[in-house]
């Protein structure tokens, strides 16, 4: 009976640009799971019905972004059993996408250093979600104004950090002309209590002022003095290995002489 099936436990959202993944624990043996999306104001969703899998994407299910979730996970009976009885089955904690997705990773589309000014340009991560057009809706498009932007940067090798904000996708900011910075770039959402900072974009590195050592490091200055040694032993050697086969073949040359005229 259904009194005697397990119940799911360590119950998590998992959520990045809104795509969200539900996960719980056990390994269901004999039995099936199958999850309930209640919202406050809509209607009960069900997802993975009759699962043995122990995670379930819920993102279509959550497009009201704003409002406050809780998912019930349900321990079922195979489907030829009666199942009049209803369900055990284990409540997650309340989740609201709007507030506790994980913004993802900038993109930075390019970058240039000219003089003292340092413009970086950057993408929106993109969300499961699409407009009626078919293409899909970035984080800027739901977060609107409560979206900014902050780019971290620095002087290339030294520890100290600046940064600036903007609504754009764009910054433009003056640096002293002749040395490279290094930047990354984060969201940020002001209005939030927790998980206000985004993933961290790539680091990338201007190449203003920069030798080749400082672009690949001491691994070039070995390759380089190896390459110089080779050289020089070549050079020294190849003359001394020369000689001696003009000379070997001199005396050659000599002996057939020699036995010529002997006979």
């Amino acid at each position: 009976g259904y009194e005697e099936l397990p119940t799911a436990v360590n119950i998590t959202w998992s959520s990045i640009n809104f795509k969200t993944i539900l996960q719980w624990q056990p390994k269901p043996s004999g039995y099936f799971y199958t999850v309930e999306i209640h919202g406050q104001t809509s209607d009960i969703k069900r997802k993975c019905i009759l699962t043995s899998e122990t995670e379930c994407d819920v993102t279509d299910a959550l497009r009201n972004v704003k409002e406050t979730y809780t998912a019930h996970i349900l321990s079922v009976m195979p489907m030829e059993m009666d199942n009049f009885e209803e369900p055990p089955f284990a409540m997650s904690e309340k989740f609201t996408p709007y507030s506790q997705t994980v913004i993802g990773k900038p993109e930075i589309k390019d970058h240039s250093q000219k003089g003292s000014k340092l413009n970086v340009m950057f993408r929106d991560p993109l969300t499961p979600f699409v407009f009626p057009n078919g293409s899909f809706q970035s984080i800027q498009d739901i977060f609107q104004h409560d979206l900014e932007y902050k780019l971290y940067y620095w002087k290339d090798q030294s520890s100290g950090k600046k940064d600036v904000t903007t609504k754009s996708r764009t910054f433009e900011l003056s640096v002293d002309s002749g040395t490279s910075y290094c930047f990354y770039v984060q969201a940020v959402i002001p209005s939030r209590k927790e998980n206000r900072n985004g993933q961290e974009s790539t680091v990338l590195c201007t190449s203003v002022g920069r030798n080749i050592l400082d672009e690949y490091g001491t691994e070039v200055l070995i390759i380089i003095a190896v390459i110089a040694v080779a050289v020089i032993t070549l050079v020294i050697v190849l003359p001394v290995v020369l000689c001696k086969r003009k000379k070997a073949k001199k005396a050659r040359a000599v002996r057939e002489k020699e036995l010529l005229n002997g006979v």
